[in-house]
């Protein structure tokens, strides 16, 4: 079926809007597909800005970094270029990026640059002229701990760069306290027990997320979430399935009362 002159119009008109908007830095909004979430970030979250994922313990740092990943996927064009950044802390303590990994959650790794630099002062090097690129859509940068060059005036440059450019920029934290920041949004993300699916299959990838900050509105919001590849959206975590226990003696209790002969 082919499209009729008005439609081809229309999607010209809605790409040209959306390529005004990259270019005059206004932010767009990206729902994450979870009602609740969009609602406290009034309508999803905000492309060409700076938001900060930090792990909530050392033990949740794959989280995080999964979690970056999710936002990566929805916050990117189809087919556009994705950079990662990374410490070469980040590889010594907590592991490569695992391309399988990275396509189970829904990207492909042949999108995915990835730069392993030397030390915290490097990444913020590259990621300031990799942030003013407009032909990338996302960059994540990867630090642990608190480097003394992050700093409120680091943050400032990557968010300044970020609205001019139109490209969105993630800062993942691992084993790291939260400080001064030009960040849009914070996010402390924890793992959660996964729900499983019929015949003990593994349920979807499922985390904690707590919103610490956000500039102009309101925070301190938490939910659980599982994370849908195919859809490449968050939901309501499932409720855990109850476990019907046994009664004393073994048998099944269905009625209320067990039956004694």
């Amino acid at each position: 079926m082919h499209d009729s002159p008005d439609t081809i119009m229309k999607l010209r008109a809605q790409i040209a809007a959306g390529e005004r908007s990259r270019a005059e830095g206004v932010a767009q909004m990206v729902s994450c597909g979870h009602a609740a979430i969009d609602a406290a970030l009034g309508g999803g979250l905000m492309r060409a800005r700076l938001h900060e994922v930090f792990a909530a313990t050392i033990d949740d740092t794959g989280s995080a970094a999964g979690f970056a990943a999710m936002l990566a996927t929805q916050l990117a064009r189809q087919g556009a270029t994705i950079f990662w950044l990374r410490e070469q802390a980040a590889e010594a303590r907590g592991g490569c990026l695992h391309a399988p990994g990275l396509a189970e959650l829904g990207i492909d790794p042949g999108r995915v640059i990835l730069g392993v630099i030397d030390d915290a002062l490097g990444v913020l090097r590259v990621a300031s002229e990799v942030v003013r690129c407009p032909d990338i859509d996302v960059a994540v940068i990867e630090l642990w701990k608190n480097p003394r060059a992050l700093d409120l005036t680091a943050s400032r440059r990557l968010a300044v760069a970020a609205q001019a450019s139109g490209v969105t920029a993630l800062m993942l934290r691992a084993d790291a306290e939260p400080g001064p920041s030009a960040a849009q949004t914070r996010w402390s993300v924890a793992s959660a027990a996964a729900n499983p699916l019929e015949a003990s299959a593994p349920g979807y990838p499922t985390l904690t997320l707590n919103l610490l900050r956000q500039r102009g509105g309101s925070a301190d919001r938490s939910w659980q979430v599982e994370w849908n590849r195919d859809q490449g959206k968050f939901r309501e975590a499932a409720v855990p399935r109850a476990v019907v226990p046994l009664s004393v003696g073994g048998s099944l209790a269905t009625g209320g009362e067990r039956r004694t002969g």
